[in-house]
């Protein structure tokens, strides 16, 4: 009877230890918000250093389709995606409203700003007056235009807007345009490795409120809701993959380029660790964001009147499934 009940418990012992080990990883899908590029490093680094495995997750990273990242999301086409502040303000002010919800700030601080070469002359808002500005057709772009015009004094309808659509930075200003938006983290760099000088206005240097935070990582409320110690999971690979990025940043812009070899790897490497001293920056740990900043840019956009009416920003975003410190 002994030895049976010993048979008995190890097949139940074996039986259980093969259960565990053919258990499989929960599948996850990001959807980016652009082309891979320094700003998404984390992930790849997350990916390829075995932190998304260590949390049990298999997680496949995508690039979105025309709309962006945030109705996918909402639509559950992806547990996760890459998006921005203003985007998820638009979702969730709009008359028919995205449940989507920031759960963490990539970059610490707003990196873009207005970029022209320097025989253009442009150093303030002021100097807008008489040039031509190359945008994509976004009403965001107006009213930052507008607004950062208005505190200098100046005349906005001196200003031609022309729709150069995709085309990059060195390429619109060299044969359409005298000055566009950038993200200094990527063409800033680029135009220090070219050693092209541009006169550059970070928006936050003349209008604090315009210090929000792009890009974030956004979840819908069902799935927080549903899955809370996934989100969990997830943050806590991603986080060390970002303060892995911050550490180290030549290795990790070489797990970028591992998944994303089309990438320029001077430029990778430069961008990275430009990017190293942003993604956290001045806050207590990656990730966290700032009621203040919600609030501050959420009122800017609806006095500037983008929002169809105010942003209720605690259901915005939110830290709770940040790693705890």
């Amino acid at each position: 009877m002994k030895k049976r009940w010993i048979v008995i418990l190890t097949g139940i012992l074996i039986i259980g230890l093969t259960g565990c080990a053919q258990k499989e990883n929960e599948d996850i899908t990001v959807v980016l918000d652009w082309v891979p590029n320094t700003n998404h490093t984390g992930l790849y680094v997350a990916q390829q250093m075995g932190y998304f495995e260590e949390e049990g997750l298999n997680v496949e990273i995508i690039q979105p389709s025309e709309g962006g990242s945030a109705d996918l999301i909402a639509a559950g086409q992806g547990e996760f995606g890459i998006s921005y502040q203003e985007q998820v303000t638009y979702a969730r002010t709009a008359a028919n409203p995205l449940p989507i919800k920031a759960i963490a700030a990539i970059i610490q601080h707003n990196t873009s700003g207005f970029a022209s070469p320097v025989d253009r002359n442009i150093t303030t808002p002021k100097n807008f007056e008489g040039k031509k500005y190359g945008g994509w057709g976004s009403p965001m772009e107006v009213a930052t235009l507008k607004g950062l015009m208005a505190i200098d004094n100046a005349d906005f309808s001196q200003v031609e807007i022309v729709d150069v659509g995709a085309l990059d930075f060195f390429t619109a200003v060299n044969g359409y345009v005298d000055f566009t938006w950038i993200y200094y983290g990527w063409d800033g760099i680029s135009a220090e490795l070219k050693d092209y000088p541009i006169n550059f206005i970070r928006l936050q240097d003349v209008d604090p409120n315009l210090d929000f935070y792009t890009p974030v990582i956004i979840a819908s409320e069902d799935y927080l809701e549903k899955n809370p110690e996934t989100a969990r999971r997830f943050l806590r690979a991603v986080a060390k993959g970002y303060e892995y990025a911050i550490a180290n940043p030549e290795e990790a812009a070489d797990m970028l380029l591992a998944d994303n070899p089309e990438i320029d790897r001077d430029l990778a490497v430069a961008s990275q660790e430009y990017l190293a001293g942003e993604y956290q920056g001045d806050a207590s740990q990656w990730g966290v964001m700032n009621q203040t900043i919600w609030t501050n840019y959420s009122k800017w956009m609806y006095d500037q009147g983008l929002l169809e009416k105010e942003l209720s920003v605690d259901e915005a975003f939110t830290n709770e499934f940040l790693p705890e410190q």
